[in-house]
């Protein structure tokens, strides 16, 4: 994100304050070699230090466990709770977690990502990557799931910066220069790129979409820097069908696991499917709804959400996940994330316990990989 304080002007300051300019407020000169920050600390790697959270948060903590423990009493029963349930049971977990050290993760968000490398990564970067990890408490996994979470986010944040260059982009592509080299050396993604200059073309928003649907109606040259942007991009056009199908294969073990320990339960799909016929659409659909009182190191957890990547400590990824979260939080009370590939010892969601796959058999999953 830019600093947008760094290029902002004072309207008619210079004509007020020409005879104190360098001067500061108390009359000495400032230091002029503070301009545009150069002496700043270089911000903290992560959000706030979880211990801090969890103490401003602690009231808040407080009241969506007591409203786990409270959702079968209500007058008015949760959403997804069937008529006519029975009494609940109890069930209690000891769940050992191994959380990543953030100095571990800050050290490898420096290495996996560099400049205008927005597309999968070749064998040779995999494996030097592979030599990397050897030094840190993280292992592939975890950093190329980290590398994924920073795109992302880069791509997001960096989205305005890029179409403030489009008119240049543009100029560039119409004497030759490829999509390509231009994601690389303006620094976005490849088919981000590609749709700035189609609309710098005065393509209008519904002309794009379709013809990146369609791409027999793009011209020859269109048409193959489509299929380059297409290849060469992992961030804003990639085929999710295979991560959503080990998604989903992730979510029935963790479910599985539990109805194996006698533990009632209701799974995402059924939910989806109950919420489309009564609401019109999805409205809260956690991947685990409980229809016991479940108890996980102590703390009462009425849902569980699975996630097949590394819970890394990156603001737009934890921002996502807060605000999903959130809506559960709101209906059923406190809940669970469990992370196929661990989280950062750093990340903290108010009203959500932590956990890794450790207790989990993911023989069947791995094979897929």
């Amino acid at each position: 994100m830019s600093d947008q304080n760094s290029g902002d002007k004072r309207p008619n300051s210079s004509k007020k304050r020409g005879k104190n300019r360098g001067r500061s407020r108390n009359g000495g000169h400032r230091n002029r070699s503070n301009r545009g920050g150069q002496h700043r600390k270089p911000k903290r790697y992560g959000g706030t230090s979880k211990a801090v959270l969890e103490e401003r948060h602690s009231q808040r903590i407080a009241e969506t466990e007591r409203d786990a423990n409270e959702r079968f009493n209500r007058k008015e029963l949760p959403m997804g709770f069937p008529e006519g349930l029975d009494a609940p049971n109890t069930h209690r977990f000891d769940w050992a977690t191994s959380p990543v050290p953030l100095k571990d993760e800050e050290a490898l968000s420096k290495l996996v990502l560099r400049k205008g490398e927005f597309g999968w990564l070749d064998d040779e970067r995999v494996d030097e990557l592979a030599k990397i990890v050897d030094t840190h408490k993280m292992n592939l996994d975890q950093a190329l799931s980290l590398r994924s979470a920073l795109m992302q986010q880069k791509t997001v944040y960096g989205h305005g910066r890029l179409r403030s260059r489009a008119k240049e982009m543009l100029r560039l592509y119409k004497e030759g220069v490829s999509v390509v080299d231009l994601s690389q050396r303006f620094d976005g993604p490849p088919m981000n790129v590609f749709r700035l200059i189609l609309a710098e073309m005065r393509w209008s928003k519904t002309k794009i979409k379709e013809s990146l649907r369609e791409p027999s109606r793009l011209s020859q040259r269109e048409r193959k820097e489509f299929e380059a942007a297409e290849a060469a991009d992992r961030v804003s056009n990639v085929d999710q069908g295979e991560s959503q199908e080990k998604a989903d294969q992730f979510e029935d073990i963790l479910a599985d696991w539990f109805e194996a320990q006698g533990v009632r339960l209701r799974r995402q799909p059924e939910m989806v499917k109950e919420q489309k016929q009564e609401l019109g659409r999805p409205v809260r659909t956690p991947d685990i709804l409980f229809l016991d009182h479940v108890y996980i190191n102590d703390r009462p957890v009425a849902w569980i959400d699975a996630k097949h990547f590394y819970g890394a400590d990156v603001e737009f990824q934890r921002k996502k996940m807060a605000k999903q979260m959130d809506r559960y939080i709101e209906e059923w009370g406190s809940g669970a994330v469990v992370y196929r590939h661990g989280f950062s010892e750093n990340l903290f969601m108010a009203g959500c316990i932590l956990l890794d796959a450790s207790v989990l058999d993911l023989t069947a999953l791995d094979k897929t990989d």
